[in-house]
């Protein structure tokens, strides 16, 4: 067995950079922690240690943080003949990103305000394992969904004790 400390970033490709950037810092408070810009390696190096068809290079590469928590690593790629769409959450290797935040609800309203396109909800969870979980789905600008997540105290699963869910917000 590995040991893990944690998740220490999550790879992202964006369409663009300076759009994805601005997005992040602007509705989440993103700071730029690491600018690597591109990357100068031929298409062996990209097949054999990143899985990408040749022709495909890193046009830009940087490092963000949102809040306390991992980091969220943003690739924009040069080389693909049209941009690919973003897999639907139901299909296999969709993702999403959630974001924990003091309140979904509050959040939700203020990024409709800026013309984010939030899906309905917030829902608040009112039973089970999630009890006392306020949720909603939002898309970025570029079509990748993220989540919102708040909570007001223990969730439904914490009362059965055992391992708890990490939160940057803490106890």
């Amino acid at each position: 067995m590995i040991k893990v400390h944690g998740i220490q970033h999550i790879g992202l490709t964006v369409p663009d950079m300076e759009e994805a950037v601005r997005f992040f810092q602007t509705m989440f408070g993103a700071v730029t922690v690491m600018e690597c810009g591109s990357v100068d390696v031929d298409d062996t190096f990209m097949a054999r240690r990143l899985g990408v068809p040749p022709g495909r290079r890193i046009k830009d590469q940087r490092v963000i943080r949102c809040g306390n928590g991992g980091n969220l690593e943003l690739f924009e790629y040069s080389g693909e003949a049209e941009p690919g769409k973003i897999k639907r959450n139901s299909e296999v290797g969709a993702f999403h990103l959630a974001l924990a935040v003091d309140d979904a609800v509050a959040a939700a309203d203020r990024l409709r305000a800026a013309g984010v396109d939030v899906l309905e909800g917030p829902t608040l969870i009112s039973s089970g394992p999630m009890k006392g979980l306020t949720w909603v789905y939002l898309r970025t600008p570029w079509g990748q969904f993220l989540e919102l997540v708040s909570t007001t105290g223990p969730m439904g699963y914490e009362q059965g004790g055992g391992p708890k869910m990490w939160s940057p917000i803490g106890e």
